[in-house]
């Protein structure tokens, strides 16, 4: 049975998910070893169960985000922080020195086109955390894959250790940020 694996994408940009595609045509041989479960490149619409790795880019800013990395930790073997973001909180976490009722009001109020107003029902947007945090703030990390984004050949080496029964321990070369 193949290791059933997942990515997901919280409060971030997507280039770590940019990077993973970056594999290019180790896509394919990735692609002969594991069982894809879940991810924003791929249109499937519910976390499932029993997922051996998930990597999590992005911080967690919003009520989604922080209950989405709750569903992926209590269904997850092995939770990967997947880029700086995760690791750190990084871009994501720059609007914490800024009380978040600034950040609201500029938002919501100075940026709006039409009906400015701060929302006070979150119906089809999440509301927003007074900081956005690192994943490990909010849940167990197993594994920091730092960098933004990751390079595909970090991705590469943290998958194919996960792939042979490894916890990945990154080379000093793999242990920067940005």
């Amino acid at each position: 049975m193949k290791p059933r694996v997942a990515t997901a994408w919280l409060g971030g940009c997507s280039g770590c998910h940019m990077s993973f595609l970056d594999l290019d045509e180790r896509l394919i041989e990735l692609a002969d070893k594991i069982e894809l479960v879940y991810s924003p490149i791929a249109d499937i619409k519910e976390f499932p169960e029993n997922v051996d790795v998930t990597l999590v880019e992005g911080a967690v800013a919003n009520s989604e985000n922080e209950e989405m990395a709750h569903i992926i930790r209590k269904n997850s073997r092995i939770v990967i922080a997947f880029g700086d973001c995760a690791t750190t909180g990084n871009v994501t976490a720059m609007r914490n020195a800024i009380p978040l009722e600034e950040v609201e009001r500029r938002s919501y109020i100075e940026l709006a086109d039409k009906n400015p107003r701060i929302p006070d029902e979150y119906v089809t947007i999440a509301q927003l955390l007074k900081t956005a945090r690192p994943l490990h703030e909010i849940i167990k990390v197993d594994v920091w894959l730092h960098g933004c984004p990751p390079t595909a050949d970090q991705i590469w080496f943290a998958v194919t250790e996960l792939l042979q029964g490894k916890i990945p321990v990154l080379p000093p070369a793999y242990l920067r940020y940005g």
